[in-house]
């Protein structure tokens, strides 16, 4: 199941699309339907945690709210098994501002029977290993 959780996060992953969630239109069918999203690290909701599909979905809105755009890109996903790793590269421009940024954020996941349990976000990528026990 290991590779098979790798090319799934990297199917959902390469097609995410901040639109489609900000319209509604997402797939989280690699979800399971009680899992868990902890967002450690970003200042506009650290320390939440939000459950299930509806709290998924509720964090990504709260996280593209004050950005007109965002793009997200894949770099690599790390690890096997049941823990990865995914590192992306977030450019995006401020929604009152126009302040342009870019930047890595990277997201530890958790799998249980090909479904992501848990996932959690990291500014940094190294955080993120540590996090997955990737790294030493």
């Amino acid at each position: 199941m290991s590779q098979e959780n790798v090319q799934n996060l990297r199917a959902v992953l390469e097609a995410w699309d901040p639109e489609a969630w900000r319209r509604g239109e997402v797939d989280t069918s690699l979800l399971d339907p009680q899992v868990t999203y902890e967002d450690k690290n970003l200042p506009d909701h650290v320390q939440e945690a939000y459950r299930g599909h509806e709290g998924v979905i509720r964090a990504t809105e709260r996280w593209l709210e004050p950005y007109a755009e965002m793009t997200i890109q894949l770099e690599e996903i790390l690890g096997t098994g049941d823990r990865l790793v995914s590192v992306h590269r977030v450019s995006a421009k401020t929604r009152h501002t126009g302040i342009e940024f870019s930047g890595q954020v990277a997201y530890e996941w958790t799998f249980r029977d090909g479904k992501v349990i848990h996932f959690q976000s990291f500014r940094d990528p190294n955080e993120a290993l540590r996090a997955a026990g990737l790294s030493e």
